[in-house]
């Protein structure tokens, strides 16, 4: 945890630290951003944003046009088969994704014409209900490693929607601080399985490094200048894990060098989750539950 002090610090606090300006929430300190001024405009360039990201970061194929809506409607509804109608349901989630952002564009347009539109506009009530509809069929879509569904992705464009935008910062900053939680205890779990590991000394000091920068690119907005250092930096130190190589030793029993190619493995599975996790900016809690647990099997069967 990176605190400048040992005082107690309340969650939202504001302040300068190492030189930029941050927010605490549950023990760490995450770059802050001003949230802008109220607005459909501003909520409009927010959910936006916070499309690309979601299609960006699940499985491929599910970006369904809104326009779509209604084939895709009818194509979940008759399908039987449990793993065709998953794939069908996460189509459908996208088709009601878009048809949201649809009218939620049209809504922004009519305002930026002098059109007045209420809260309790039948357009905007739709709206939130196909937001609503597609978090819900959100649980059926994959993270596009396969792994399991990130489904805070589909729920946070429901909460921008509904939520005033400078709430729904705060609602991030609180799942930064839950990722980068789950990145140090990755990083700190690796330590100890390779620890004693012969050959993976330097492992330590190198996830410690990719740990640091994976905490800063989860922090960072892509729009911030600051990702011109934080990106190469994350990349480099990720590319440093990957090109590992264990030292060599004196001549070895087969049994050993599987051992050897066994925790290149589980440094490459590790080097992913982290990666994946400073990506969605959220926790991934099957996927970090499997991997710690595969590496207590790799130290339990240390000889």
């Amino acid at each position: 945890m990176n605190e400048p002090d040992s005082q107690p610090i309340a969650n939202g606090t504001v302040d300068v630290v190492e030189g930029k300006p941050c927010i605490f929430f549950d023990g760490y300190w995450i770059r802050h951003y001003k949230p802008p001024q109220e607005s459909l405009s501003a909520k409009k360039q927010l959910i936006d944003s916070l499309k690309r990201r979601l299609f960006h970061h699940t499985e491929p194929g599910i970006n369904t046009p809104g326009a779509r809506l209604e084939a895709a409607r009818q194509a979940y509804d008759a399908e039987e088969d449990p793993t065709r109608r998953r794939v069908n349901g996460t189509m459908l989630a996208g088709a009601l994704f878009n048809r949201a952002t649809d009218i939620f564009t049209t809504v922004v347009d009519l305002e930026g014409k002098g059109v007045k539109i209420s809260p309790d506009n039948e357009l905007l009530i739709a709206c939130g209900e196909y937001f609503q509809e597609a978090l819900e069929l959100g649980k059926l879509v994959k993270h596009h490693s396969g792994h399991e569904g990130v489904d805070e992705l589909w729920g946070e464009p429901l909460k921008a929607f509904t939520m005033p935008i400078a709430d729904f910062y705060e609602s991030r900053y609180i799942k930064i601080a839950q990722t980068m939680r789950d990145i140090d205890q990755v990083t700190d779990a690796v330590k100890v399985a390779f620890q004693d590991e012969p050959g993976f000394e330097p492992i330590a000091e190198l996830f410690d490094e990719f740990c640091a920068m994976a905490k800063l690119e989860t922090e960072t907005m892509r729009r911030d200048m600051a990702i011109f250092e934080v990106w190469p930096g994350f990349v480099a130190a990720g590319e440093a894990i990957v090109e590992f190589e264990p030292a060599a030793g004196p001549s070895a029993p087969e049994s050993l060098s599987r051992r050897k190619r066994l925790a290149s493995r589980l440094l490459g599975e590790g080097r992913a989750l982290v990666g994946y996790l400073a990506g969605v900016r959220t926790p991934m809690p099957k996927s970090t539950a499997q991997y710690l647990q595969s590496l207590a099997d790799f130290s339990a069967s240390r000889v």
